[in-house]
């Protein structure tokens, strides 16, 4: 008789985890965390501290036969301090980032690890004039990153952790190329 009704729950668990993966699913939330900045030159970091900036927004996830896409879009304050050639400069982006990541989610009922990777557009905001290195510095008005990351699901409640790798060129005045990675830690609630 026990193994019967293990068996009967396994089987139900087994059901309903394959169920809520392969039907469609749809989640609207809300996140916020913080992000720790780096800003790479030619390949090389600056000799440089990274400092701690934030970001807060919304994301969507549409899921189907084991896989989801989640949208998001969210305001972001990216710092850092630059020193080059004995002189240090504080930089500050602040920018509306909109990710499109693939994922996949694996667990049991309402807890599960999430997976997911994909593009990032960036829009910079407000970012600050860079004049102590020489010449002023042109960043760009927008740039693209590649984000990879791990989540974990609890009912509601959401905990990311994603690493971004910025792509192309964030410096429009030519000379050395720069770009910038950071790693975000952001908590999201479910409303939806």
């Amino acid at each position: 008789m026990k193994k019967r009704i293990l068996t009967l729950f396994v089987a139900l668990a087994t059901f309903a985890t394959a169920h809520a993966q392969l039907l469609p699913t749809f989640d609207l939330g809300l996140k916020a965390g913080m992000n720790f900045t780096s800003l790479r030159s030619n390949g090389n970091y600056f000799d440089s501290s990274t400092k701690a900036g934030f970001l807060a927004g919304a994301y969507g996830r549409v899921g189907v036969l084991g896989f989801h896409i989640q949208p998001e879009v969210y305001y972001s304050s990216k710092n850092t301090t630059i020193e080059a050639n004995n002189v240090s400069q504080d930089v500050k982006f602040s920018t509306v980032d909109v990710p499109i990541l693939l994922g996949t989610k694996i667990g049991l009922g309402p807890i599960g690890a999430r997976f997911q990777a994909g593009p990032l557009f960036s829009f910079i905001v407000d970012k600050d004039d860079i004049r102590d290195f020489g010449q002023p510095i042109n960043y760009r008005d927008n740039f693209s990153a590649i984000v990879g990351g791990v989540g974990v699901d609890i009912s509601k409640l959401s905990l990311d952790l994603r690493y971004e790798h910025g792509l192309g060129d964030l410096n429009r005045s030519g000379g050395e190329k720069q770009r910038l990675n950071l790693w975000t830690l952001a908590l999201g609630f479910q409303i939806f």
